[in-house]
This record gives C-alpha cells, structure tokens and sequence, in this order.
C-alpha cells in the first residue's frame, strides 16, 4: 500500500493533527480547490476519494489519509491544480493559520508537509 500523509504519524499525532482542523463534508463532483487560486487552505482526506486536474487532465487520485492543498501554502505560490471530487468526501479542513501554527507545535507536522510536497513537485 502506499504511504499516505497521515502514514507518517502516530495515532496520537493523527488525533491532534484532526483536532487542529475542522470537519467537512462535500459531495461528488464538488471541487474544494482550484487550478490558479490563491492557497489559502489545505484538506486531509478522511473518506472518498479525489481526483487532482492539471490543466483539465487527471494527474492522480488520492483518498483516506492523503492531503491537498499543501504545495501552493508552502511554495507561496498559486495553485497547481484542481481537486475533484469523486465520491462524497469528509475532510479535514485547515487554514493556512492552523497549517503554521501545527509547523511550529509538531515539527514532524512540518517535516511531513515538506516531504508530501517535495515528493509531488520536485524540483528541477
């Protein structure tokens, strides 16, 4: 199975990790985040499944335990893809505010986010 976000903490980091956001649900078909916006907001999955766009093509589907959102927060950068919805999803939603905060309190939160991002964008 691959290694999700949410694969690389302990069950009690998960547990306050999933305290630091709040929940969500959308429904199919719903697009939480979009190509070319300001990142102001990233989700982990909790359940369903998405499908991550990149100029109108299917890059990758990602579901329980994998986040979105987080490379445009830290790279300071516009969004580099559309996120789609293709089952009801729950979600934990974090604000750029609360993604900080979490860097600072669990650097291991941070390591996490740096390595998802690294790995997902990986430079030139």
């Amino acid at each position: 199975m691959a290694e999700t976000f949410f694969s690389m903490f302990t069950p009690e980091e998960i547990a306050r990790i999933s305290a630091s956001g709040r929940k969500v649900r959308l429904p199919e078909g719903w697009a939480p985040i979009s190509e070319r916006t300001g990142a102001d907001k990233a989700y982990i999955i909790l359940n369903g499944k998405v499908s991550v766009r990149s100029h109108g093509e299917e890059v990758a589907q990602l579901g329980p335990g994998d986040i979105v959102g987080e490379a445009a927060i830290l790279n300071h950068s516009l969004r580099t893809a559309t996120i789609v919805a293709l089952t009801p999803l729950e979600l934990i939603h974090f604000t750029q505010d609360q993604l900080d905060q979490l860097s600072v309190e669990m650097p291991a939160f941070h390591e996490a986010l740096e390595k998802t991002a690294a790995e997902r964008f990986p430079k030139s």
